[in-house]
């Protein structure tokens, strides 16, 4: 495959823009943030109240590839939970939850220790006697508003949604709003062989 005849993107999606182009309720877009070519769209999406990693790209392979199901990619997430989750509570998350009658795959989960995050406008809703706690989910599929489901399904209701990586592909310290064309290896890295 030669990647030359694709663009690929890397942006840090703000909080409150829909993962599209155009929104026929006036609602702020991808467009309102990024120039962007025509031919070239979002790969999956985050809902307009998530944050973080999205891929563009024309590449019509690399976007199956990387929306099918059956290549199981990883995804991690960075969430901020009301309270503090207990290990039995997140060892429920890693073996699946039960949401919306169907089991979740296994995920990996791990508290967060340090993670600098920028200021969210508006910014989350503090409550003086409940503290938060940031959880990492690296997740094998993409199911509607999951991570924000497995951890209500816990007792700890997500707070602020993060996409931190798709595969080997990370965030790292993109502010929102930002764009960045992924490199030639980064593009090589998702190995397709389809």
């Amino acid at each position: 495959m030669n990647h030359n005849d694709f663009l690929y993107y890397v942006v840090n999606k703000p909080f409150g823009i829909l993962s599209q182009f155009r929104d026929r309720q006036g609602r702020k877009t991808l467009s309102d943030c990024f120039e962007i070519p025509n031919d070239v769209y979002p790969v999956g999406r985050l809902d307009l109240d998530s944050e973080g990693l999205l891929i563009l790209t024309n590449d019509r392979k690399l976007t199956d590839f990387l929306l099918n199901p059956v290549y199981k990619h990883e995804r991690e997430y960075y969430a901020q939970v009301e309270g503090i989750p207990l290990e039995e509570e997140l060892k429920k998350l890693e073996a699946g939850v039960i949401i919306e009658k169907k089991l979740t795959l296994p995920a990996k989960v791990k508290m967060v220790d340090s993670f600098k995050v920028w200021e969210r406008t508006p910014p989350v809703r503090e409550r003086k006697n409940i503290p938060t706690t940031w959880v990492s989910l690296t997740l094998h599929e993409g199911r509607n508003r999951q991570v924000r489901k497995m951890t209500a399904s816990i007792g700890h209701p997500t707070l602020r949604l993060i996409r931190v990586r798709i595969e080997k592909i990370f965030l790292g310290d993109m502010q929102p709003g930002e764009i960045r064309q992924l490199t030639e290896e980064e593009v090589s890295g998702f190995n397709i062989n389809i």
